[in-house]
């Protein structure tokens, strides 16, 4: 007999979040007699717990089509919301819905708070003998997920869109610099990443050969704000201009920092963001150059642009998803879906399984080796590493009327069948 399924996700967005997505959806749909209705958890695990299940087998197949090209997270939402191992009231609520909607497979997209919410539901399972597989599927801009030996996964979908961004706002940036730099010298450019180096580090792709006045500095960097200022001034009197590109967690001294629900650092929520701390010290130190420091921080359009997306990363994202069908039907329950790259020198990755436990208990760090001797750029090693990701050519993004065309699913969603639920962590 067939079980329903329930997709859901959780964290930061990404430009591919939804090729993932998709993946399942139509990869379910070629096994009609192992999967019943796939159900998506509206806005991650809260949907789950609050019973809110949107009914994506009743789209239709054009608006599912159109996932490939639809950024962000707004076709089933996503969440923060974390499941702590006291809230024992929220995973008994997780089995009644599972058990009130015959659930019987569940993937959950998302980063490494994500895989740990899989991990714990997959040992849920395990241990009430509930007739659950529960499968994670990678998604991240900031490539975070897994080891820093590239066992576990060799790279997240969402990072090869979010460098291929990168790639061409410093380019932009470097034409804007060469043309105002008598007045503005100095340009600092704030990249999201706030523990780890592999979006900021992505910027030098603009630049492989080393000709623009181009520094980067990562949270890895351990370079104080007045080391940068040095740097920069140094810069200045070689060429007189230079390119700041920072990492929104590096250390520039007290921001007034904001967490998230997953307590995290929530930068763009801060009181004062790190480029703007870095320009105002570089202007108070005074440049050794005419003029002044001005910057500028990316936002979230960096995990939400879908015209910047890689067509190698929305492919991946897509056939992860259908990995993790896969798992599912052949594997059964705890794994992550993964993908990892072959050696050799033509790029070509294949997709394969590890444990949601190996994956939930591991935190992948920026290479010390690819980061340059003057701590301020990465090696060509990296750029080796990266630049397959970013594709050779623009996706297609559908217009009608000069407006993109995203998918626009119909808010169907499975009736309730239990008493309303207030989240637990919320229950004060």
């Amino acid at each position: 007999m067939a079980k329903n399924v329930i997709v859901a996700q959780s964290g930061g967005p990404s430009p591919v979040i939804n090729s993932s997505l998709r993946g399942i959806i139509e990869t379910c749909r070629m096994f009609p007699d192992k999967f019943g209705k796939v159900y998506g958890g509206w806005h991650g695990i809260e949907g789950v717990l609050k019973e809110e299940l949107l009914d994506l087998s009743a789209q239709k197949e054009e608006e599912v089509a159109l996932l490939r090209n639809t950024p962000a997270a707004g076709s089933i939402g996503t969440c923060r919301y974390k499941l702590k191992d006291n809230q024992k009231k929220d995973f008994q609520r997780i089995i009644d819905v599972f058990k009130a909607h015959n659930v019987g497979y569940l993937f959950y997209i998302g980063g490494n708070d994500s895989q740990h919410t899989a991990f714990k539901v997959s040992n849920l399972a395990r241990e009430k003998g509930l007739d659950l597989i529960a499968v994670g599927v990678p998604k991240t801009i900031d490539n975070d997920v897994g080891d820093s030996e590239f066992k576990l996964i060799d790279h997240t979908p969402g990072y090869g869109s979010v460098a291929r961004y990168w790639s061409h706002i410093v380019q932009n940036a470097n034409e804007e610099n060469m043309g105002s730099s008598p007045a503005d010298p100095v340009l600092v450019i704030q990249a999201m990443g706030r523990k780890i180096g592999y979006i900021p580090a992505s910027s030098r792709l603009a630049d492989p050969e080393r000709k623009m006045p181009l520094q980067i500095y990562m949270v890895e960097s351990n370079v104080t704000i007045e080391q940068l200022a040095d740097n920069v001034n140094s810069q200045l009197k070689k060429v007189g201009r230079c390119i700041v590109v920072i990492s929104e967690g590096f250390d520039a001294g007290a921001i007034g920092e904001v967490k998230d629900a997953f307590g995290h650092t929530s930068f763009g929520s801060s009181q004062m963001s790190v480029y703007q701390t870095v320009v105002n010290y570089l202007n108070s130190k005074g440049l050794k150059a005419r003029g002044a420091a001005r910057g500028q921080v990316m936002g979230t359009d960096q995990r939400h642009t879908t015209s910047y997306a890689s067509i190698v990363d929305l492919d991946e994202a897509y056939k992860v998803g259908q990995k993790a069908v896969e798992i599912a039907l052949n594997d059964g329950n705890g794994w992550m879906a993964t993908i990892l790259r072959e050696p050799g020198i033509i790029y070509n990755v294949r997709y394969d399984k590890v444990p949601l436990e190996k994956v939930a208990l591991s935190e992948r760090t920026f290479p010390e080796k690819w980061i340059a001797p003057n701590r301020y750029d990465v090696t060509d090693e990296f750029l080796a590493y990266v630049r397959p990701l970013i594709g050779e050519d623009w996706p297609s993004v559908p217009l009608i009327n000069g407006r993109q065309r995203f998918s626009q699913f119909e808010m169907k969603f499975a009736a309730k069948k239990l008493v309303d639920y207030q989240l637990e962590a919320f229950d004060k």
